[in-house]
């Protein structure tokens, strides 16, 4: 343990932080809620539906697909799991070296994220964009940047740029 004493934060700082805390978790729960009622899919189902769409061919290696969405390998794998019982996206050996494991969105996966992307944008715009200030929308994105750029030792392919 540390001896150096606790930075406590500043009553606006704990202000600014719960606010955070807390309208992340409600934004992120409501986007995953239309997902889920509109698509049968949830919100990091979603995600790797994108991220498989914009990878080439449509395939990423496992581990590659976890580093880039910042999740544990078994978390994506239990979800890709998921996805590949509904056709949505399928695992095979890696084209590359036939070693590891690739995960490759189905046509039936792109099918189904070409109908919920305009949903979930139309729900980011709704529940987030829209409802900030321009200056404020830039604001989160310089100051989350700017956090992003200071974690991303932990999760080198998590660039979202």
């Amino acid at each position: 343990m540390s001896s150096r004493p606790v930075r406590w934060l500043s009553s606006d700082q704990q202000l600014a932080w719960r606010s955070y805390v807390v309208g992340s978790t409600l934004l992120l729960a409501k986007l995953d809620r239309e997902l889920r009622d509109a698509f049968g899919i949830a919100l990091p189902e979603y995600e790797i539906l994108v991220r498989l769409s914009e990878a080439p061919h449509g395939r990423l290696r496992m581990s590659a697909l976890a580093d880039s969405m910042c999740h544990s390998r078994s978390r994506v794998t239990h979800t890709v799991k998921r996805l590949e019982r509904r056709d949505l996206v399928a695992r095979t050996a890696s084209d590359a070296d036939g070693r590891g494991v690739e995960a490759v969105l189905t046509a039936a996966g792109r099918a189904l994220l070409e109908r919920a992307a305009p949903v979930h944008v139309e729900g980011v715009r709704r529940h987030f964009v829209d409802v900030v200030s321009p200056e404020d929308l830039a604001a989160v994105g310089r100051a989350f940047g700017t956090v992003a750029d200071d974690l991303v030792t932990e999760h080198p392919a998590a660039d979202i740029r």
